[in-house]
């Protein structure tokens, strides 16, 4: 988590930070992401999607079997679906996100029973340096 705290620095300016990196089952960094909707003007640039698709490239399949996706904020309903897409195996993530939190919060997309592909989460992991993060960053916007 502390790795995605870092590459959430790295989120341009107006958009909300948030950092995700895709680690194989050894250990290693396969990619990383941050928020870019409005850097890009892409609804679906999210930091999962931005980390899942470093990764599918670094590993030249959209396969993610046996990684683990690490994300300072609960995923939303498009995320996570993109996470389930991509047979991520788990998911941490540090925050909890209570209006659009897909991973708990409102539902629970990746534990899902009806789902083709369950994956396994670790939920609020430095949770409050995540959500540090996010605070610091609106009470700017006020």
């Amino acid at each position: 988590m502390r790795r995605a705290l870092e590459v959430a620095q790295a989120t341009p300016p107006g958009d909300i930070p948030v950092g995700a990196v895709v680690f194989a089952q050894d250990g290693r960094e396969l990619g990383w992401g941050v928020n870019r909707r409005e850097a890009n003007g892409d609804p679906t640039a999210h930091a999962e999607v931005e980390a899942i698709r470093a990764a599918a490239t670094a590993l030249g399949t959209w396969r993610l079997d046996g990684c683990e996706l690490v994300v300072t904020l609960e995923p939303c309903t498009m995320c996570a679906g993109a996470i389930v897409g991509a047979r991520v195996e788990s998911v941490v993530f540090g925050a909890y996100e209570p209006r659009t939190g897909a991973v708990g919060s409102i539902v629970d997309a990746l534990r899902d029973v009806r789902q083709l592909h369950q994956v396994q989460v670790r939920s609020g992991v430095l949770e409050e340096e995540c959500a540090q993060l996010l605070g610091d960053f609106f009470e700017r916007l006020r």
